[in-house]
């Protein structure tokens, strides 16, 4: 049976609005809970540590935890099988709280490093991820409801030509760090204890580029715009999210792209407002169509219908014409559209038109406006009891 994620924020115990810093004192205190090193041979410890971790890794990203929110687990359901999935959760472990060979990777050498504020790891080497990218992308009301597909450009670091992302020139390379002697650590002792730190010149990897690449100088990504096509679905809503996996940013040293969020906007239609999947189209018709009825042409996204309306009809009537909406994003059907009828007072009456109304109110009666009967009725009775 597949395991039920459970809620990030629950995970951690934080509020959907908990800020940066308060999600990072959550899952710290969490982390050292549940440490593998702290509970040896529990393997329900063990999972609950690789949750929070994994908790932690995209509350920690403004980019991934506005795609959490926005979409669930769903939105990292593909991520989950592939080279960008969720980093081993004691890496997460070792980012925030430092990564340690003292003691070995254990605990007590994070808590260590941590207290002498000092790196104690041995060389890093890790691959940095590409960042993701926020692109906000303007439709119509129609692109919208109906589907499209659109062409956006922005900018991004990308694989520099150059160097294809290795950032040495054609025919120079890797080198061992001089510094550290390709060890990616600067080793001190202080009184009985020997504390390595991170190589400040290679940066713990170990090694330098020989000669860096002019066109990036070393970075192995330059600056670049990119044009690509979106697939608009139908039925996109306003602030709607698309995510274009491996469309971010290069990863350094051949590490994996980011992606692209793409944050749709909805332009407001003249004729027609959204309500969930049914679209709002508010027509005027005339006193003789309310009274008398007959047939109205009604807009729809795709054409007109024919709309009958009854004899006695009055204003703010809501007629319904099934399948004329919108259809549902996640394929559950078309909604409708709704017609909401204004009936509208003549203006700017001629002489005769005057006249002729005038004899239809002198022969009124008490069934032609029975509504004003009934309210004048209840009037009556209200001002008797008072």
């Amino acid at each position: 049976m597949a395991k039920i994620k459970k809620d990030y924020y629950e995970l951690l115990g934080v509020e959907r609005g908990a800020s940066t810093e308060e999600i990072k004192k959550a899952y710290r205190k969490l982390a050292l809970k549940y440490h593998p090193d702290k509970n040896p041979g529990n393997k329900q410890a063990e999972e609950l540590f690789k949750d929070i971790s994994e908790a932690y890794e995209v509350l920690s990203d403004p980019e991934k935890r506005a795609a959490y929110d926005q979409f669930g687990h769903a939105a990292f359901d593909q991520r989950a099988a592939g080279p960008t999935g969720f980093h081993d959760p004691f890496e997460i472990f070792k980012e925030v709280f430092g990564s340690g060979t003292f003691f070995g990777d254990s605990l007590f050498g994070s808590l260590f490093e941590e207290a002498f504020g000092v790196g104690v790891g041995g060389k890093r080497g890790k691959q940095q991820r590409g960042a993701d990218l926020r692109c906000d992308l303007k439709i119509s009301f129609e692109e919208a409801a109906l589907g499209c597909e659109k062409e956006i450009t922005f900018t991004k670091l990308d694989t520099c030509p150059g160097c294809e992302g290795k950032g040495y020139a054609p025919g120079s390379g890797m080198i061992s760090c001089p510094v550290c002697s390709g060890s990616g650590q600067i080793r001190s002792s202080k009184g009985f204890f020997t504390i390595a730190q991170t190589c400040p010149r290679c940066h713990g990897a170990g090694a330098i580029i020989e000669k860096p690449c002019l066109r990036c100088h070393g970075e192995g990504r330059i600056k670049q715009t990119a044009q690509l096509k979106v697939k608009i679905p139908p039925g996109i809503d306003e602030g709607y999210r698309l995510r274009l996996s491996g469309h971010g940013e290069s990863g350094i040293a051949g590490a994996p792209p980011g992606d692209l969020y793409v944050v749709i906007h909805v332009m407001p239609h003249e004729l027609f407002s959204r309500q969930g999947n049914d679209l709002l189209c508010e027509m005027p018709i005339s006193f003789a169509q309310a009274a008398l009825g007959g047939e109205i042409s009604v807009p729809t996204l795709t054409g007109h219908e024919i709309l009958r309306i009854p004899p006695g009809t009055q204003s703010g009537k809501i007629f319904r014409l099934r399948h004329k909406g919108i259809a549902d994003i996640h394929g559950h059907g078309i909604g409708d559209l709704l017609v909401k009828v204004h009936v509208e007072v003549p203006t700017h009456l001629t002489p005769t038109q005057r006249s002729l109304l005038e004899a239809f109110a002198a022969a009124c009666d008490q069934k032609t406006h029975p509504q004003q009967e009934s309210f004048f009725e209840k009037a009556k009775r209200f001002f008797r009891s008072s």
